[in-house]
């Protein structure tokens, strides 16, 4: 069997679609190969990810090739993820998880504590803007999209005192010796999903019932409960949403964040790791509930 991973064109992709491709290579004993596939996400660069469509504009035209057969399998960014997947695909395996912090590239090698007065930095996220205004209401956020060199480039050409990109990906690029500056994930709560990724399929293929055999339980678990706290908050792009998680000896602890009435309320859980999906609804009902 060899397999076609799909995947989108960006270096970062690549590398993420590399490391999958690995695995079935060492684990499975399979041979693979990437398909490389422009998504909209990709293609529209000029506005933030809210206004083209919110999650799933970097998915739709690489399940579109899962269809056609044209790949076997695709590789994602689990934070890129809709909570709801359509009924013909699966998520086959949740590898093992990279750093989910967020991260500060400073310019000059200055840390995010030691910006001036009105410091301007660079993200896409309606999430890190949130938070970088919960911390420091004097900076100016400015919106930078594209591939991670891109953004790293606009410090210079947009005149920004930094730049805040998820830890994974960098350390994935092998860049992670740009960091000025990493946020604690308890106060600056990252992205669901942040630094995972899913490999996608269509469900009970041949192709999926191999794939599951890279799917790490723990990760599964992990991911689920906070995408089950996205879920019950019916949360996208268009809201600023994040959920932190810890695993020791089987219990899980979950800090979730949601903005309700323009404030950024947080709250904590803890429980079994086999009952997080009900700690993710439950996390979201103490967040409505104040």
């Amino acid at each position: 069997m060899k397999m076609i991973v799909g995947t989108r064109r960006s270096l970062l992709a690549q590398a993420q679609a590399d490391y999958v491709i690995d695995r079935i290579r060492s684990d499975l004993g399979y041979e693979a190969e990437k398909l490389l596939i422009e998504t909209l996400g990709d293609k529209r660069l000029d506005i933030t990810i809210d206004k083209i469509g919110g999650k799933g504009v970097f998915i739709k035209e690489i399940e579109y090739s899962l269809l056609k057969r044209e790949s076997h399998c695709a590789v994602h960014s689990m934070k890129d993820m809709p909570f709801e997947l359509l009924d013909d695909f699966y998520l086959s395996a949740i590898p093992v998880r990279e750093d989910t912090t967020d991260a500060f590239i400073g310019r000059d090698g200055i840390s995010f504590d030691d910006l001036p007065k009105y410091a301007r930095i660079g993200t896409s996220s309606i999430r890190r803007r949130a938070l970088v205004k919960e911390l420091r209401p004097d900076i100016e956020v400015v919106p930078v999209r594209g591939n991670i060199q891109t953004r790293i480039e606009k410090i210079e050409s947009e005149n920004l005192s930094g730049i805040i990109l998820a830890t994974a990906g960098l350390v994935r690029m092998n860049l992670e010796n740009l960091i000025t500056q990493k946020f604690n994930p308890e106060s600056f709560i990252p992205a669901v999903g942040q630094g995972a990724l899913g490999i996608e399929t269509i469900k009970n293929s041949e192709y999926d019932l191999e794939l599951r055999r890279l799917d790490n339980e723990i990760e599964r678990l992990r991911i689920e409960s906070e995408r089950s706290f996205m879920r019950a908050l019916d949360g996208n792009c268009h809201s600023p949403i994040g959920a932190y998680s810890i695993v020791e000896n089987y219990d899980l602890y979950i800090i979730g964040m949601f903005e309700l009435n323009g404030k950024l309320v947080k709250k904590d859980i803890s429980g079994n790791l086999e009952d997080g999906l009900r700690l993710g609804r439950a996390l979201a009902d103490k967040i409505i509930r104040g």
